[in-house]
């Protein structure tokens, strides 16, 4: 059959709803790609939106962990689950209406990439559960009553990690000893990052590390936030999260290089785009565990009733190219500690 003849083959279908017909004559005609195998006669095929603040390419590794997940849990996406996806492409005024369109197609959960996007669905939604990829601090931000009990319509996975600060500034130390200067790079609306800057100046009280702040809201200012890091004289710097610096990661990592900046990541997402380092909450697993959410909550599951779980797998990437071209030379004892040592 030609791919006009099945186009209107199946837009016939359609009109006739795909429970009318058995799916085994259906597949058994060759009238579908073998690929796109029907659910059996009369199953209903869960159907789940996915609101992302930035890209789908930006999250091109968080999103095949997740759908890695869903295969573990035996869905297969377009045959036994149906995603709708939507994205506000860095402009995160977007996702409130995103969000509502989510709701208007009757998904039965939304999965929120982020607290950005969590805040969206939440505002347009009470009765439909929501799932968190991701979130820093979802108490402190609302979004569930208690981390054990939720209580209402959202729960999942949280970044809560309060000792990550410390370590990341620890292990920053080891590769550049005489740090005594430490730029942060900030985006404040971000949910949870007052929480981790306080946790970053507790760590660096503690070592006696000055810190140079810069609050960055639009892209052309970050390069303005490097030019006034080394003109403070800093000696390294941190990057906090934020939808809008994992859109420009491979262009703060080129301006790390330019202004000769060792830079510590909130994510893997940075390092494998050219960045130096990370020591972070692994994303990746959080998106791999979220399927698991997904797949209580269409069993049955309430998420009142599903705790919010802690992260449990740490990422230290290094980057040796990077450190070559900012003319850093990694200590031994540092390298081993690494979890992966990009080449």
């Amino acid at each position: 059959m030609g791919a006009l003849s099945r186009r209107r083959f199946l837009h016939a279908v359609g009109g006739l709803g795909l429970g009318t017909l058995s799916a085994g004559l259906v597949s058994s005609c060759g009238l579908l790609p073998p690929q796109l195998r029907l659910a059996p006669a009369g199953q209903k095929v869960p159907r789940i939106g996915f609101l992302g603040a930035t890209t789908e390419s930006a999250e091109a590794a968080r999103l095949e962990a997740f759908r890695q997940g869903l295969r573990e849990l035996g869905y297969a996406e377009g045959q036994t689950i149906a995603i709708e996806w939507r994205w506000a492409e860095g402009q995160f005024d977007r996702l409130p209406a995103l969000a509502a369109e989510l709701v208007s197609l009757d998904v039965e959960l939304i999965v929120a990439g982020g607290s950005t996007s969590t805040r969206a669905a939440q505002g347009v939604t009470s009765p439909i559960p929501i799932v968190m990829a991701q979130a820093p601090d979802p108490l402190g931000n609302g979004f569930v009553a208690s981390l054990a009990r939720p209580g209402g319509n959202i729960t999942g996975l949280s970044t809560l990690a309060p000792e990550i600060s410390g370590k990341r500034l620890e292990l920053l130390m080891g590769v550049v000893p005489h740090l005594a200067r430490l730029a942060v790079l900030d985006d404040a609306p971000t949910p949870g990052n007052a929480q981790a800057l306080r946790e970053t100046e507790l760590a660096a009280r503690a070592t006696g590390v000055q810190l140079h702040y810069r609050d960055v809201r639009r892209p052309e200012e970050i390069e303005d936030a490097f030019r006034e890091a080394a003109e403070a004289r800093a000696d390294a710097i941190v990057v906090l999260g934020s939808p809008l610096f994992i859109l420009e990661r491979r262009r703060i990592a080129d301006l790390s290089v330019q202004y000769r900046l060792p830079a510590s990541y909130e994510s893997a997402a940075f390092v494998r785009d050219g960045g130096l380092m990370t020591y972070s909450v692994s994303i990746d697993d959080l998106y791999r565990r979220t399927a698991t959410y997904v797949d209580k909550i269409l069993k049955g599951r309430k998420p009142a009733d599903l705790p919010v779980e802690r992260p449990t797998k740490f990422d230290f990437i290094i980057n040796l190219k990077a450190a070559q071209a900012i003319g850093l030379s990694i200590p031994q004892t540092v390298l081993l500690q690494a979890t992966e040592a990009i080449q």
